[in-house]
């Protein structure tokens, strides 16, 4: 009998679950990140919204007149919303696996994760305006 809650795998269960190596590793992780991109497209609004809006700007952050590591801090900014909005996303569903209920932690954690986001989203138009006024 495990010490372990039910549901959770010990260290020796993680560990022969996780069992691949290599190449076979990678290729298994990268294939679990598509997955978690065309879940978070195809689940989440604000997801679809900011790849959208990263369609436009990554491409436009090429013809700005700035240098290239200008432009790399222009681009950067774009993706860290993207990153946040899927840990975001992530997190709001792991807060919903763990419970429905209203609970005062979940609704934090979940306020936190957004306030993330538009940190993240605050963060690319002063970037860009401190890029190209230089």
């Amino acid at each position: 009998m495990s010490d372990q809650p039910p549901g959770r795998a010990s260290a020796d269960e993680a560990s022969a679950l996780k069992g691949k190596t290599g190449f076979t590793r990678v290729a298994n992780a990268f294939c679990y990140s598509l997955s978690g991109l065309r879940t978070a497209f195809r689940g989440e609004a604000a997801f679809r919204q900011e790849v959208m809006l990263a369609a436009l700007l990554i491409p436009l952050a090429f013809f700005m007149p700035a240098e290239r590591t200008g432009k790399a801090l222009m681009i950067a900014s774009v993706l860290l919303v993207l990153i946040v909005e899927l840990l975001n996303s992530a997190l709001e569903a792991l807060a919903d696996r763990v419970s429905t209920e209203k609970h005062d932690l979940i609704k934090n954690a979940k306020d936190i994760g957004s306030a993330a986001v538009l940190v993240a989203l605050v963060n690319v138009p002063v970037v860009w305006l401190l890029v190209l006024l230089g």
